[in-house]
């Protein structure tokens, strides 16, 4: 019998799967962001995301508190609501089909929810703006929990808040270092590649 015989609960993770690149190209959000800004990705790597990140991906620190003095020293005549605004509209393709195909599963009596490394702003957007809270029955997000995929305690964390054992969730991410830290929590999992159909990943495990 195939994991999905027992599964209950879906784990799907968000960027990469869900949710990949521009909605015009699919290109990564940052492909063009010096000709759109006016600076590079490198520089907001150097005064924003290596520093800081970490942090902010696990809710020890708000988005707004690094974001501001960097975008100043960077980008001084943009404001942060408009690097924000460019930042998660760029990072907004959907993927139509799964979003179809977990429809589906719902209707079937599973439980699907988001797992996924977020920061509240942007946990907040995916759900409201984007729509995916329609399509899902809660999420479990990094910052939410304070830690992060492929931490142990975040499988653990999201296991007990979904009521859920781990034997009876499968999670379905792009990243093997989560799949492999699922599966040592006593999860299924399975790693999504590019042009994957949730039936393909169900096959893959003898449904």
């Amino acid at each position: 019998m195939g994991a999905l015989d027992y599964v209950s609960g879906l784990m799907i993770d968000v960027d990469g799967v869900l949710v990949c690149g521009r909605p015009s190209d699919g290109k990564p959000w940052a492909s063009t962001i010096e000709s759109d800004l006016g600076f590079s990705m490198d520089s907001l790597q150097r005064e924003f995301f290596t520093p800081y990140w970490d942090e902010i991906v696990i809710g020890q620190a708000e988005l707004s508190r690094h974001l501001k003095p960097a975008l100043a020293k960077i980008a001084p005549n943009l404001t942060y609501e408009e690097f924000i605004a460019y930042w998660f509209e760029n990072d907004a393709r959907l993927n139509i089909g799964l979003l179809e195909e977990l429809n589906r599963q719902r209707k079937f009596g599973k439980k699907v929810y988001l797992a996924t490394n977020q920061e509240h702003i942007r946990a907040t957007y995916l759900l409201k703006v984007l729509g995916l809270g329609n399509y899902c029955d809660g999420i479990f997000y990094s910052a939410a929990l304070g830690c992060r995929k492929p931490d142990t305690s975040f499988f653990a964390k999201a296991s007990a808040l979904s009521g859920l054992p781990p034997n009876q969730l499968l999670l379905v991410d792009d990243t093997y270092a989560n799949i492999a830290a699922a599966k040592n929590s006593g999860w299924n999992a399975t790693q999504w590649r590019e042009g994957s159909s949730l039936s393909a990943v169900m096959a893959e495990l003898g449904l």
